[in-house]
């Protein structure tokens, strides 16, 4: 099967990071697509103060940044006629 024929629509993969630099690294890293979009995901793997159970905390950042535009600066006439 190739490339072309493989749907990828809202899936995604994460793997272990093995070269971890500190601890606020990602524990895992991948990509996903979600929403017609393609986005970069880390996965950090924490565990529940109230139950003890481990889960993994995830953050999508998108692999095209958008850019906003600056706001356009209105013209003032900053005279003042008298």
């Amino acid at each position: 099967m190739t490339k072309e024929q493989f749907d990828n629509t809202n899936r995604g993969a994460l793997f272990k990071v093995t070269d971890k630099q500190s601890d606020r690294h990602a524990d895992y890293r991948g990509e996903c697509n979600a929403g017609g979009g393609d986005f970069w995901i880390d996965g950090w793997v924490n565990t529940s103060k109230k139950s003890g159970l481990r889960f993994i905390s995830f953050r999508l950042k998108p692999k095209i940044a958008t850019t906003k535009k600056p706001a356009a600066k209105p013209d003032f006439d900053d005279e003042i006629p008298f």
